[in-house]
């Protein structure tokens, strides 16, 4: 035990006096926070729909900042005041004829032009059109209301009237007895993403760190001071400590941050960033178990080859195991109450990031969560005990990249 909290003691001091380490953690928390914080001292109600910034000067300013639409009407059909109430972003002004309205958005003094040529056709001008470009649709809209004003007025039909029979209002409560897949769905993506990346990004720097030792020969000092055991478990628990403490850090102040400025965001980032505790907890429990189930075959698998250029090799088997549950894990969050899910929540290679997705999106048994967590922590000391193995076995064989195949042949032999 002696030994192994020396290991620990070694690896987390490594891991917290690296300047890289703790400088990333602490620039991207302070990024994190202060992206969040933006809608207190910038105009973001373009996005958010919130606006928090400044009063009537701002307005004022905001007026003078609007985009100029131009029209030409050649058949009076067009209401300006109603494109105005429709695009209340927008300056609309009426342009002499169809040359100048071309004209002033090829100059780009006005950012786009609308031609209307009948009472239910017209041109759309605009210089360069975005991807998210709706102004011709929206437009459109506007064209079918005053065609059916005029048909209304036409005809002596009270249009108000009309309307209000196609477009009743309709009022529904819904009463939601477990669980919002729809709401919960974005959250759930987003944290299976961060355990992805946990283990993938700290299984690969306790595998290179196992390697480097190797190909300095260091190991054959530390292997006749303390156990390969103790060696290998620290690694892999210092690893853990610190992950859990990056990401832990960053989460934390990014949700910390949002739940100060969720107003000002008008609750935009809810899907992402407001996260029930019992999703959280089980994102903890289920996120950790996972890691170091990985983190424990990442630390053998560095053992068994000799040079750094050899990792990727070693690991390429795990990373399509560790690929195919992220994939399928993805996958199947349409859909958490199907088979396929519930199988892969028993399991420890997938219960990681399914279990926790069954628990915020779909109907589990408390049995279901406790059973699945106790054969994640039986697979876990089993794969310690294996990965120490490997990881003794490994050690002090150099050369050529060991096989995974013939190193558990020969631990089955040496048992």
């Amino acid at each position: 035990m002696n030994r192994f909290l020396v290991v620990l003691k070694y690896e987390l001091k490594e891991y917290f006096t690296n300047k890289v380490f703790m400088g990333l953690t602490i620039a991207l928390a302070l990024f994190g926070a202060a992206a969040l914080f933006l809608p207190r001292f910038v105009d973001m109600s373009g996005f958010t729909g919130v606006k928090t910034v400044g009063g009537a000067d701002d307005a004022d300013e905001d007026q003078g900042e609007k985009d100029i639409f131009l029209y030409v009407d050649q058949v009076g059909a067009v209401r300006a005041e109603i494109l105005q109430e429709m695009f209340p972003e927008v300056l609309w002004q009426a342009a002499e004829d169809a040359d100048a309205l071309q004209k002033a958005v090829e100059s780009q003094e006005a950012a786009a032009g609308f031609l209307v040529t009948g009472k239910t056709e017209y041109e759309y001008f605009v210089f360069n059109k975005s991807m998210t470009d709706h102004n011709a649709a929206m437009f459109e809209q506007a064209m079918k209301l005053f065609y059916r004003m005029d048909y209304c007025r036409e005809r002596d039909l009270d249009l108000e009237e009309i309307s209000l029979m196609y477009d009743v209002p309709i009022t529904v409560t819904e009463q939601i007895l477990n669980k919002d897949s729809g709401s919960n769905y974005w959250y759930c993506y987003l944290l299976v993403i961060i355990v992805f990346m946990l283990i993938v990004y700290y299984g690969q720097m306790i595998a290179v760190s196992v390697t480097n030792e190797k190909s300095n020969r260091a190991i054959e000092v530390l292997v006749t001071s303390t156990s390969p055991n103790s060696l290998l478990f620290g690694k892999v628990i210092a690893g853990a400590i610190a992950g859990v403490f990056q990401m832990g850090v960053l989460l934390g102040v990014i949700l910390l941050a949002y739940q100060v400025n969720r107003e000002q965001w008008g609750g935009m980032l809810d899907m992402f960033l407001h996260i029930p505790g019992e999703v959280l907890a089980a994102f903890a429990f289920f996120g950790l178990g996972g890691y170091l189930f990985y983190a424990f075959l990442y630390g053998a698998m560095g053992a068994l080859v000799s040079k750094t250029e050899d990792v990727s090799k070693s690991v390429s088997g795990l990373m399509v195991v560790i690929m195919l549950v992220y994939f399928f894990s993805l996958l199947q969050l349409n859909n958490v109450d199907g088979e396929v899910i519930k199988v892969l929540s028993f399991l420890p290679v997938s219960s990681y990031s399914t279990m926790f997705a069954r628990i915020a999106m779909g109907t589990v048994a408390a049995w279901e969560i406790v059973v699945s967590f106790l054969i994640l922590v039986l697979s876990i000391a089993g794969t310690g005990l294996l990965g120490a193995k490997l990881y003794r076995m490994g050690t002090l064989r150099y050369g050529n990249p060991i096989k995974l195949g013939a190193a558990l042949k020969d631990i089955r032999k040496s048992n």
